[in-house]
């Protein structure tokens, strides 16, 4: 497509767009009686409108039914996750029987390396992305500790190349060879939240399973913003959040993929609870635990049913907007349009003021662009804000911007860049 800064092209564009409808299903937050232009959905994802019903009508079941709604009503809560396993499986190219959802992110990224990660003798090392979300680090560091390692010597980091923002898979698979017999686990963010690097998870899974680790990746920016095929590449274990790009609400609920191959393998420890028992003995209340079949059997504690109940509200506008297809040629396009009117204004200021990190590449980038401002970088998106655009600020210099396709238009992205355009040229002319 030949872009034009315009918005008479704006306009067309989202004239033409299929999904266009989609985006009057959610709920836009204000800013001087106006609507934001939001592109922050790589951190919340917007309300959809249907939530307050969906939850409502769960608050409903619990008034009426009280304890009898585990059993009774249209969605008995003792199965309600069972629905949502249907919906969450294309997301994440599973099977419904390799996902499960429940607890948060971190959490659950704690209880699947405690089945994951199983250092022995000179095989303890975990390879990861150096510059990922500090949760991961942290949760990474606990968890080598617990085994009696040291962070410095179990930890491994890849890092970019001098002089480059982002990670080349070529360095990735390389080093994976290097450390060979010495990785127990490769563990990645599928996303990078920092410079949105979309990284090449088949081949590095297939990398690291050549050398005999387990592999593992937190989609907690790729679960709803990229197709990722969990089932096909042969992932071991993944977890994600719900909340950013599956709009399920602020600490909404998380979901995990156990890869079929890995059900029956008995050698894998794991922490019990409850509801992760087998299901048709669970009331026996017996000692010993037994598994239930598949992802559900890592369940520890009670299904959350509200959390659940947004997620499936969410989980329902993906089934209809159709995401391996047309939400991803959205999102290509308008992102393109981003980096095209972003890049409009460099040639317009006679100068590089706007770096933008993330890939160009569409195959390495979801909805998120990681823009470097030369000057001026917090004042100016704080301007953007004056003006009622919001999107994302990171530490030290960067701001993040990401037009999600369910309910951003092109018309958002080119008033982005006229806003930025008035916003840049105010503050370099006073500064």
């Amino acid at each position: 497509m030949k872009f034009e800064n315009t918005l008479a092209f704006a306009k067309e564009q989202d004239e033409r767009d299929e999904l266009k409808h989609f985006r009057d299903q959610f709920l836009f937050p204000k800013y001087r009686d106006e609507s934001f232009i939001y592109l922050c959905g790589n951190s919340l994802g917007l309300q959809p409108k249907v939530a307050k019903e969906v939850l409502n009508s769960q608050l409903d079941n619990w008034a009426n039914l009280a304890v009898e709604g585990w059993f009774d009503g249209d969605e008995p809560w003792m199965y309600y996750h069972k629905e949502l396993k249907k919906l969450m499986a294309p997301v994440v190219g599973a099977l419904p029987s390799e996902v499960c959802p429940m607890n948060t992110l971190t959490v659950n990224l704690h209880l699947l390396m405690i089945s994951f990660y199983q250092p022995k003798g000179k095989r303890f090392k975990i390879i990861m992305e150096a510059g990922a979300f500090p949760s991961d680090q942290y949760a990474i560091e606990s968890q080598v500790r617990f085994h009696g390692f040291d962070p410095n010597d179990a930890i491994i980091e890849v890092f970019p190349r001098a002089g480059e923002e982002t990670l080349q898979t070529e360095d990735i698979v390389a080093k994976i060879k290097e450390q060979g017999d010495e990785i127990a686990l490769v563990l990645f963010g599928g996303i990078n939240y920092y410079t949105g690097q979309w990284y090449d998870m088949e081949t590095i899974t297939k990398a690291g399973h050549s050398i005999g680790a387990m592999v593992g990746w937190d989609l907690a920016h790729a679960a709803g913003n990229v197709p990722v095929k969990l089932h096909d590449w042969d992932v071991d274990f993944a977890c994600w959040c719900s909340y950013k790009y599956q709009n399920a609400g602020p600490g909404g609920i998380s979901g995990i993929f156990v890869h079929e191959k890995h059900f029956e393998n008995t050698a894998l420890n794991r922490f019990a609870g409850w509801w992760g028992y087998q299901e048709n003995k669970r009331f026996k209340m017996e000692k010993g635990f037994i598994p239930e079949a598949g992802a559900d059997g890592w369940q520890v504690s009670c299904t959350q049913v509200m959390p659940m109940a947004l997620y499936h509200a969410s989980l329902q506008i993906f089934k209809e907007a159709g995401f391996l297809n047309m939400l991803r040629n959205k999102s290509i396009s308008l992102t393109s349009y981003l980096e095209f009117v972003v890049n409009e204004l460099n040639i317009e200021l006679e100068e590089v003021q706007y770096k933008i990190i993330t890939p160009k590449n569409s195959e390495e980038r979801g909805a998120q662009l990681s823009i470097i401002a030369a000057r001026n970088g917090k004042e100016i998106f704080d301007g953007l804000l004056a003006h009622g655009i919001l999107g994302d600020w990171r530490e030290p210099n960067v701001i993040r911007l990401s037009p999600v396709p369910l309910y951003n238009s092109f018309e958002d992205v080119y008033q982005t860049g006229k806003a930025l355009s008035e916003v840049t040229k105010k503050i370099l002319t006073t500064a």
